[in-house]
């Protein structure tokens, strides 16, 4: 499939050559690296006092900004700790604003009701204190029965005003309700305050918007510092002999010749030899973007094993089939396309975005297809009598759609079963899994057709693979037949995983009904409501479709993983693997003007 095929490369060297060899090494990013037994941590130069952290944070603050500046690209303008001082120094400005700014809008917001006064002096109210509460008129009988001092002095037709006059605020329970914070600023000085501080965090915008054209050096310098951290990790995991050290890593067949035209240049040695069968490899799973998507789904879910195969284009094609099967519909495809061509430009600045979106196209074609075989525009027939005439399946027929899920999930695990008998060809357990192949094969065959002597006999004969050669043990024995028998039992478990399929035909079918009642439901009320019927017609469907597309786009992405990565994985895939992370240098996609 396309698992590359690996080789454990051993590159030999001078160590007073070390850091240079492995920064060349680390520019050809082909290897992925071996802790060596007896590898020590080597003290190294510290970089520059520049916090990583720092610089992190610097740039995501940065990054976040609405408006940016033009990009300076040289780098002989940069002094990167005074930037990165004036970028945390802005940065703790505009939290001090913002925060100062959202104080001063809650006390304006609280002391408006009570608008302009200026507190006396404590002197004149022998220390008393005033306390001020905006009590709802249903409550004043509490605030009479607190037995505190207190004044009315307003009154509205929802609330009294109420001033209490102690040393102390008051027991908060003796109030019905909390007291107004009102401080001892007047109302007007308070918006002076809050002008201010909008005006001081205008002006701390602008310099940051200033920053931002620092942008592109410092995405370089975050790559660089991450780039000699790897470096440095790596420099630890190789092992010196006196004066020579070794390097020892996993590199694709298809990038040795790149990695011997180096080693020939630089003068040193290189030893490359196959994986030992005790060794356990990572894998380097390598798909076009074309069908890309099916290997970042893979990826996500489990990594599968360096000796098992490649599920990323099965998944992808599979995974396909039951989104358009879930959708059912050409209005909600061709609106999932739309989607696609909207983030189109966006999703093709990354390697993952341009597989999903190669996906998401592959998605909305499908989905297109498939909806007009069933004759699904948004709920409604066929605008055109051609398109009519090339509709196929009726969702409607229960038992045709109920054997065509069945059928779908029968061949799908028919085939998983097949790749795990190819996986395991070299051994005698390939026999169990083609086994359950014929078995399902047949059972499927029998269903469909009507069983007979030699359904059963073929089905038996499936089985008795399983019951034979279920575990790697060799010859007769008891604890062989036990194993066949506990294999057995999965009888029932393929048996319902293959029932789960028809959760495809359950959910197209749902989808379509939703569509079809919002359509009737819409124009129910536009006939029953001349004017503004019309209205609720347009609003009723919009609404209802938009819910409908939501539902349908979550339960095709979730159902239809769900049947590739739990029903056909527990079939096709019995070991994980871990994935291969070349020692390279971090590739930067700089946000430049």
């Amino acid at each position: 499939m396309s698992i590359l095929q690996l080789k454990k490369a051993t590159v030999i060297g001078m160590s007073q050559d070390r850091t240079s060899i492995l920064d060349a090494i680390q520019a050809l990013g082909v290897m992925h690296i071996i802790p060596l037994a007896g590898s020590s941590v080597k003290q190294t130069a510290e970089p520059e006092d520049t916090n990583p952290e720092l610089l992190k944070r610097s740039l995501q603050y940065l990054l976040n900004c609405p408006q940016k500046r033009r990009q300076v690209t040289r780098y002989h303008q940069l002094d990167l700790n005074k930037i990165l001082h004036q970028v945390d120094l802005n940065r703790q400005k505009r939290i001090r604003l913002s925060e100062k700014r959202d104080f001063l809008e809650q006390r304006i917001k609280d002391l408006e009701p009570w608008g302009e006064f200026t507190l006396p002096n404590l002197a004149d109210l022998n220390h008393e204190k005033l306390w001020f509460y905006l009590v709802p008129n249903y409550k004043i009988k509490d605030v009479e029965e607190s037995h505190l001092p207190w004044v009315e002095v307003y009154r509205d037709n929802r609330h009294t005003y109420i001033v209490v006059i102690a040393q102390e605020e008051p027991n908060p329970s003796l109030m019905p309700v909390a007291r107004t914070h009102t401080g001892y600023i007047p109302l007007s000085q308070l918006r002076e305050q809050l002008e201010e501080a909008e005006i001081q965090l205008e002006t701390a915008d602008g310099e940051r918007e200033a920053l931002t054209r620092w942008i592109y050096l410092l995405q370089h310098s975050v790559a660089s510092t991450e780039n000699q951290a790897r470096l440095e990790d790596v420099s630890s995991q190789t092992r010196d002999y006196d004066e020579v050290f070794a390097l020892q890593g996993w590199i694709a067949v298809r990038d040795l010749p790149l990695l011997e035209d180096f080693v020939e240049a630089q003068g040193l040695v290189l030893t490359a030899e196959d994986p030992a069968d005790d060794e356990n490899p990572p894998t380097f799973l390598d798909n076009p973007d074309v069908y890309g998507g099916g290997q970042e789904v893979v990826s996500f879910f489990q990594t599968p094993n360096y000796r098992s195969w490649d599920p990323s284009r099965v998944v992808f094609f599979s995974f396909v089939s039951f989104f358009a099967i879930i959708m059912s519909d050409v209005g909600y495809s061709l609106l999932f396309g739309g989607i696609i061509a909207w983030k189109w430009n966006t999703m093709g600045e990354s390697e993952t975005g341009r597989r999903l979106r190669a996906m998401g196209l592959a998605l909305t074609g499908a989905g297109v297809l498939w909806g007009v075989l069933v004759g699904s525009y948004f709920g409604a027939a066929a605008p055109f009598a051609l398109l009519g005439d090339l509709k196929l399946l009726d969702l409607n027929d229960f038992d045709s759609m109920m054997a065509l899920s069945i059928t779908i999930g029968a061949l799908h695990l028919v085939l998983a079963n097949l790749l795990m008998a190819w996986v395991r060809r070299r051994s005698y357990q390939a026999l169990s899994s083609v086994g359950w192949a014929v078995s399902v094969s047949i059972a499927l065959t029998g269903w469909l057709t009507g069983f007979s002597t030699l359904h059963w006999v073929v089905f038996g004969a499936g089985l008795m693979l399983v019951l034979l050669f279920s575990t790697e043990d060799q010859g007769f024995s008891l604890s062989r037949l036990i194993s066949g028998l506990l294999a057995l039992t999965n009888v029932t478990k393929i048996f319902g995983d293959v029932l789960s399929y028809l959760r495809l035909f359950a959910l197209g079918l749902a989808s379509a009904s939703l569509a079809i009642t919002f359509n009737q439901l819409a124009a129910d009320v536009g006939n029953a409501l001349p004017g503004i019927g019309f209205l609720l017609h347009i609003l009723i469907l919009l609404a209802g479709h938009l819910l409908n597309f939501v539902l349908t786009v979550v339960s095709g992405v979730i159902h239809g993983l769900r049947l590739n990565l739990i029903e056909f994985y527990n079939w096709s895939l019995a070991d994980e693997g871990y994935p291969f992370q070349p020692f390279s240098k971090q590739e930067v996609t700089p946000w430049i003007t």
